[in-house]
């Protein structure tokens, strides 16, 4: 069994990806690494504790990351992700805190010691800013090659970003973090902006959880409406919220649900297009292609596998 690593900044698609990873049989969940960006990393830890135990799983373990940018002294919630998220990160929806505490050992040094351990068999996805993974390489740059795979969500090549016409919101919190991550060689897909807003989920899904009767069910059902209502707001023309997080997961999982390009690609760094993830032109021509980009999804099928898995893991976790 493969065994996975998700690298968060828990807000509400977080949460859905959590939840996606503790239902797929396929892969066991070994540990969270906490990260900033929709909430603070100290939120995100709590909300990784938290959550976990109410879904039933108190065995994951959570692991403290990096606080902010590479290259900056420190981070603030920007008011629109706390908009679209809630001030707590999984839609204002109180849920016991975890009498768990988080581990001593690094983020950075957990990623490290699992590459170490489990080499080919496990899947690193990261579902926020790349500064956990870009340290790691740093630390140690042949886990690179050694790692199985990371699938990350972020991005946007095909259609524009959605913090200005190019950045999509988890490269913008680190440019420099993910440009090292895509040029490092590692095998990554990047499940971008394109695939993401064609997974779209409505009040319909989630009251099949809150019809479960299950603090689970419950809890799901009215954090996702509050995402619901955000995207009612900033994106009104989708008719419901984007799947982002929850779809690297399952591409994790299953890789037939998208259609890839094979492209190397680098972040650009400088000037008024920083933050954005174009094929890398000093690459082109190189016939080894680390990178995959999803172009496509198979949308049916995704939100299939997305609500059968969930739905039977908060019938379950009470």
């Amino acid at each position: 069994m493969r065994k996975l690593i998700l690298d968060l900044d828990t807000g509400v698609d977080d949460t859905l990806a959590i939840s996606y990873a503790l239902g797929s049989p396929e892969v066991e969940l070994i540990g969270i690494t906490g990260t900033y960006g929709n909430v603070l990393l100290e939120q995100g830890i709590r909300n990784d504790l938290a959550i976990t135990d109410l879904l039933g799983h108190p065995e994951v373990k959570v692991y403290p990351g990096l606080s902010h940018a590479s290259k900056a002294d420190s981070f603030q919630v920007l008011p629109v992700s706390a908009f679209i998220h809630g001030q707590n990160g999984i839609g204002d929806v109180a849920i016991p805190d975890s009498d768990r505490k988080a581990e001593t050992e690094s983020a950075v040094d957990f990623i490290i010691d699992a590459v170490n351990t489990y080499g080919k068999d496990l899947v690193y996805v990261p579902t926020g800013p790349m500064t956990n993974i870009a340290a790691a390489l740093a630390k140690e740059p042949d886990i690179a090659q050694r790692i199985g795979s990371i699938v990350l969500m972020g991005g946007a090549l095909t259609v524009p970003g959605n913090v200005d016409a190019w950045q999509e919101a988890n490269i913008s919190q680190d440019p420099d973090a993910a440009d090292v991550l895509f040029r490092s060689g590692a095998p990554v897909t990047m499940v971008g902006l394109d695939v993401t807003l064609q997974t779209l989920l409505t009040y319909k899904e989630t009251a099949r959880w809150r019809q479960l009767g299950t603090a689970a069910g419950n809890f799901l059902a009215d954090m996702t409406d509050f995402y619901i209502k955000a995207y009612e707001t900033t994106s009104p023309h989708l008719g419901g919220c984007g799947l982002h997080d929850p779809l690297a997961v399952a591409v994790a999982v299953d890789p037939t649900l998208v259609t890839t390009l094979p492209m190397n690609m680098k972040v650009e760094t400088e000037g008024a297009t920083r933050g954005r993830t174009i094929g890398d032109e000093q690459r082109l021509n190189d016939p080894n292609k680390t990178m995959r980009v999803a172009v496509g999804v198979d949308v049916p099928r995704f939100l299939d596998e997305f609500m059968t898995r969930i739905t039977k893991l908060a019938s379950q976790a009470d």
